[in-house]
């Protein structure tokens, strides 16, 4: 049972449990941390000796010392010799938090149709457990060191392999660079473009978040946003920008295709320019009206740099992605990626190699497009039954949609409105950098969001989205 020791006062108050599995020591420097963190004990307050604490709480008084000794170094508290300790003058102005005024509860959650989330109970685990296993077994000794920073040969040569296969791309391992997912990936390459002088990175509008501006901010590049049709980015639009960053399998937000003769003039326009193209390959495994749309890389591998990620197909939280440079600019990525961190985590690298080599990782595709697809499916059945004149586009591939509202809606306020109802929606008018939106839209992802949640949701705000 918990003992409770006064001393010196009521400030002083601590609690000592000896059956709580706390080593004395650490439950002593823990009370103590917190009485002058909240200010219990403010600046320059006397303590006990070490021997009057130590009768008052039934410590020994070495413990107490070395406690008391362990506050010092921390700069808790000050001592000098013949003289008290006391709490140091600037530890104990540390006031807590204001009290929180209640909130109005929230209401009950039904569904929320947040996007760029793959279904986190789809994560094979069990699959993903056996290939750690599977690469601590089979790894040799020195495949434990730091490695090459590019990444662990294996893994990019089996990359190279499956994204020749699956995605049309045009490469080599030598050309393969492992990194921590997108993010990092941009960060890496969007500088090395700058010392190349480049001055602009255009982005498709609507297009991606405040994020990627910010990067680009940092690398030293102004930022150009350029319209989307139906065909996707438009390249006379591009003005003097000589990098562009796009999504040509399905386009972030609206869901379009690249077309193949947008396609041809974005790679004229990278020649003529002598520019480069980023390509955010961020979903393309996950097709569903006919097989996934090739690879931009594979049309021009020398001036196309294609990016990719496991964020989406297996889980955002195993932090591995590559990038796939042209030989102009592969020496200064991968040397960008050395100083960064260098290299990725090596176990997770050739775990990821395995799963890929067994055929667990294609299985695992199938089985959570198949699912995809199901949601996909349900939404649009939703749709057609609570608001069927409104029309439904960017359902080709992904775990996203875009349903266009009437003229005249307020996005926000309907969004604010379906919130008050437990139903999470998401406006595409945030998107957009340039002009703005031409008409109200929403985007509604299915990849965190169940069958049913989808029906409910939908039925939920079915009067919301149907009225201006």
């Amino acid at each position: 049972m918990p003992v409770e020791w006064a001393g010196l006062g009521p400030e002083l108050l601590v609690t000592i449990d000896r059956s709580s599995g706390t080593g004395l020591r650490t439950q002593l420097e823990e009370a103590l941390r917190a009485a002058i963190r909240t200010g219990r004990l403010a600046g320059n307050d006397k303590l006990p000796s070490s021997r009057e604490l130590a009768q008052l709480t039934g410590l020994s008084r070495g413990l107490v010392q070395d406690c008391y000794a362990q506050l010092q170094a921390e700069g808790y508290l000050t001592s000098r010799p013949g003289s008290a300790t006391r709490v140091a003058p600037g530890a104990a102005t540390r006031p807590g938090p204001p009290p929180r005024r209640p909130s109005a509860p929230a209401p009950p959650s039904v569904a929320d149709f947040r996007t760029g989330v793959p279904d986190l109970g789809l994560v094979p685990r069990e699959d993903w457990a056996w290939a750690v296993r599977e690469a601590c077994r089979t790894m040799p000794d020195a495949a434990f060191d730091y490695g090459d920073p590019s990444g662990q040969r294996r893994l990019r040569e089996v990359l190279a392999a499956y994204l020749t296969r699956v995605r049309a791309t045009a490469t080599t391992p030598g050309h393969v660079i492992v990194c921590a997912g997108m993010a990092q990936a941009l960060s890496l390459i969007l500088p090395v473009l700058r010392a190349d002088g480049v001055h602009t990175l255009a982005v498709e509008d609507p297009g991606p978040g405040s994020s990627t501006a910010q990067q680009a901010s940092a690398a030293g590049l102004r930022v150009r946003p350029v319209p989307v049709d139906e065909h996707g980015l438009r390249p006379g639009a591009l003005g003097d920008a000589r990098a562009v960053l796009v999504t040509p399998a399905h386009q972030w937000p609206t869901g379009v295709v690249l077309s193949g003769p947008r396609r041809q003039e974005l790679i004229a326009w990278a020649r003529e320019r002598d520019g480069i193209i980023i390509e955010d390959d961020y979903d393309a495994e996950f097709r569903y009206d006919r097989d996934p749309v090739g690879s931009l890389q594979g049309l021009a591998p020398d001036r196309v740099i294609s990016l990719g990620t496991v964020s989406k197909s297996l889980a955002p939280a195993i932090r591995l992605g590559w990038i796939v440079a042209p030989e102009r600019w592969l020496p200064a990525i991968a040397h960008a990626k050395h100083l960064a961190d260098r290299g990725s985590p090596g176990i997770d690298q050739l775990a990821l190699a395995a799963l890929l080599e067994s055929g667990r990782y294609d299985r695992h595709l199938r089985r959570v497009r198949a699912e995809y697809a199901a949601r996909r499916e349900t939404l649009v059945r939703a749709l057609a039954r609570h608001a069927p004149r409104l029309p439904v586009t960017g359902l080709a591939a992904g775990f996203h949609a875009v349903l266009t509202l009437p003229d005249g809606t307020d996005e926000a306020r309907l969004i604010q409105r379906a919130r008050a109802r437990g139903v999470g929606l998401y406006g595409m008018s945030g998107m957009y950098r340039g002009t703005g939106a031409s008409s109200p839209r929403l985007v509604l992802g299915f990849g965190d969001t169940g069958r049913r949640a989808i029906e409910a949701g939908i039925e939920a705000v079915a009067d919301l989205l149907d009225a201006p």
